[in-house]
């Protein structure tokens, strides 16, 4: 069946359908990785965004429940130059098109990826429209045109748990804020041994201090930061009392949180092979990463916070700190999946951040206050 593939620009490209029959709008994003197409459909990060793959071959290696970073896909849309319908590898359960096909996905294959790609690097991402109907083009247009800007925001409350839930262990108790978490984030605190509380991305302040954490992660989620103000203002209440660690959408709101400014990039960062320099060190990381916003550096200096990390690439910001306050952040993936492990050692530092603030800053003996397991109840 054919797919077609218009932008907000007009572009039109028209290929073949390998996904479900549907139409859906999203911004038009790309991701540089040549493997980890699993854990790329199913990142909450790409909630409404429509994927173009820019690595030629993929689906060959099928699909793996294992290795998904989601219960399910939020993506709106895959993009690839060749699909493989039929994979081969011993960890295959089915086929990429049969789960875009589940979860009612649009998939298109035998466009010129590498032509999408340097229309989004030279005139930024856009919304587009995948559908696999027989609309005419004006129509389309029209449909891209009227597609309504909440429709590509508000993707945190989407993506986020909507109860409190644990994964037990029998060290350090970390409140992970899910703002739309990778399954990564988890597999790692639990590596660790930590005992770990999930909570909504809407979960206040005094909800936290009930559940006596020994210190506080900040996940990865997509969208704009400055959607959700109220978790910056969640994040500024509980500054101080104890050590946080954020990542990607975690890193931004642990800035505005501080003061700093957020900016939307001219097509972000996707991909498995992003350079990013510790200043401290000066030595230089190969990341994962997939965000479109970055922290403005400029507005840095008027803050509390200092820059830890650059990326290579752009010199934008990829890491700050707070100067007197056990707190973190970076703007790229150290739990990886996909990508290299290069920076899991950051959860360790974040390990030891918070042994430390125990020493110097002992807290009574743990009295937890069970919230609701639905909000409202």
């Amino acid at each position: 069946m054919q797919a077609r593939l218009l932008l907000e620009d007009g572009t039109l490209f028209t290929g073949k359908s390998f996904g479900a029959e549907v139409e859906k709008t999203g911004e038009v994003v790309f991701n540089t990785g040549i493997t980890g197409y699993q854990e790329v459909l199913s990142d909450p990060s790409y909630c409404g965004q429509i994927v173009t793959m820019t690595y030629p071959l993929i689906g060959n290696y099928g699909i793996s429940r294992d290795d998904f970073e989601a219960i399910a896909p939020s993506i709106h849309g895959f993009i690839v130059r060749r699909y493989e319908p039929r994979p081969s590898n011993w960890r295959a359960e089915r086929s990429l098109g049969d789960l875009l096909k589940e979860y009612g996905i649009p998939g298109i294959t035998d466009i010129d990826t590498r032509m999408l790609t340097r229309i989004i690097r030279h005139y930024g991402t856009m919304k587009g429209i995948l559908t696999t109907s027989s609309k005419s083009v004006e129509e389309l247009q029209e449909m891209v045109a009227a597609a309504s800007i909440d429709e590509l925001r508000n993707q945190v409350a989407r993506t986020s748990t909507q109860h409190v839930y644990s994964s037990p262990g029998s060290k350090e108790r970390i409140v992970l804020v899910d703002f739309g978490a990778k399954s990564g984030i988890l597999r790692e605190l639990n590596k660790r041994d930590c005992d770990v509380i999930i909570v909504p991305h809407d979960t206040t302040a005094e909800e936290i201090r009930r559940l006596n954490p020994d210190g506080i992660q900040l996940s990865n989620g997509p969208g704009d930061p400055k959607d959700v103000p109220y978790a910056a203002k969640m994040i500024s209440e509980l500054l101080g009392e104890y050590p946080i660690f954020g990542i990607c959408l975690g890193h931004q709101l642990l800035s505005l949180a501080c003061g700093a400014d957020t900016e939307k990039l001219k097509f972000g960062h996707r991909g498995g092979n992003h350079p990013v320099q510790e200043l401290a060190t000066g030595r230089c990381y190969i990341t994962s990463q997939n965000h479109g916003y970055t922290v403005n550096e400029a507005s840095i200096a008027a803050t509390d916070l200092e820059v830890t990390h650059i990326n290579n690439n752009d010199k934008t910001v990829e890491g700050v700190r707070h100067k007197h306050y056990p707190a973190f952040s970076v703007q790229y993936h150290p739990e990886a999946a996909p990508g290299p492990q290069d920076s899991s050692y950051l959860f360790d530092r974040f390990i030891e951040m918070i042994r430390e603030n125990k020493k110097q800053h002992p807290r009574k003996p743990r009295q937890i206050e069970l919230m609701a397991a639905t909000k409202g109840e």
